[in-house]
C-alpha cells in the first residue's frame, strides 16, 4: 500500500492563512475518502482559534502518489477575511510539500511518553481485513499524536514502522514551528510562492 507524508505550512502569513491551511485539510480528508485512502493528521503544536501553522498529513492507500502530485506546491484560497471585515485582501496562499523521512538521530523520546495500540490490518475503507491485529497505533501522549503503521506483515515491524515515523514528524512540524516562530513578527507569508498556484479554492 502507498504511504505519503506529506507537510502543510501556512508558513508565516497572519490568520486567514492558517483558516485557509484548515479548510484544505478538510478538502484532503474529503478526497482521501473518495479515493479510497486513509487519512491522518498530526500537529507538534496545539493549533491556535484559527487553526494551525503547520500539519504533517500521511495518506495511504492506492491512490495516495496521486493526491500527492495534484496539491504539492502552493495553494491560493480566495475568501473575505473573517478577522478582519474591513481588510481588502482576498487571497490566502498555504503550501504543500512531500516530506520525506529525515534522519532522525536527533530526535528523542522518551518510552513512558508512547503508548501503543494494535488493531486489524485492513487497507483503507475496510477491504483485505486481516484476521490478526498486525496493525500499530503509536500515540504520543504529551502532544496526542497518533500515527497508525499497517504496510507490514508482523506487528513487531510496524511497531518500529510507527515509532521512526513518529520521530519524523516531530521533526519536521517542529522545524517549521522554530521557523514560524523566528518571523511570527511579520505579519506577511513572503516565504511561500504567489503566483504559481497549482490549486486555488473560493469560499
Amino acid at each position: 500500500m502507498k504511504s505519503v507524508d506529506l507537510l502543510l505550512s501556512a508558513g508565516t502569513g497572519p490568520a486567514e492563512c492558517r483558516i485557509a491551511l484548515s479548510r484544505l485539510i478538510d478538502l484532503l480528508k474529503q478526497e482521501a475518502r473518495e479515493s479510497d485512502c486513509s487519512f491522518e493528521a498530526a500537529s507538534a503544536f496545539a493549533p491556535d482559534k484559527y487553526g494551525p501553522r503547520s500539519v504533517l498529513v500521511t495518506l495511504q492507500g492506492d491512490k495516495a502518489d496521486r493526491i500527492a502530485h495534484d496539491y504539492c506546491g502552493t495553494i491560493r484560497f480566495i475568501f473575505k477575511s473573517p478577522v478582519r471585515p474591513q481588510h481588502k485582501r482576498q487571497n490566502w496562499f498555504v503550501s504543500v510539500s512531500e516530506a520525506a523521512l529525515p534522519k532522525i538521530g536527533e530526535i528523542n523520546i522518551r518510552p513512558q511518553d508512547i503508548r501503543y495500540e494494535t488493531l486489524r490490518a485492513g487497507g483503507p475503507g475496510g477491504q483485505h481485513q486481516n484476521t490478526t491485529d498486525s496493525a500499530v497505533r503509536i500515540i504520543h501522549v504529551p502532544t496526542g499524536i497518533q500515527l497508525t503503521a499497517r504496510n507490514e506483515r508482523s506487528q513487531h515491524r510496524n511497531k518500529a514502522a510507527a515509532l521512526e515515523r513518529l520521530k519524523a514528524v516531530m521533526q519536521h512540524l517542529q522545524e517549521d514551528a522554530k521557523e514560524a516562530m523566528k518571523a511570527a513578527h511579520h505579519q506577511d507569508n513572503r516565504n511561500i510562492e504567489r503566483g504559481n498556484e497549482v490549486k486555488t479554492f473560493r469560499f
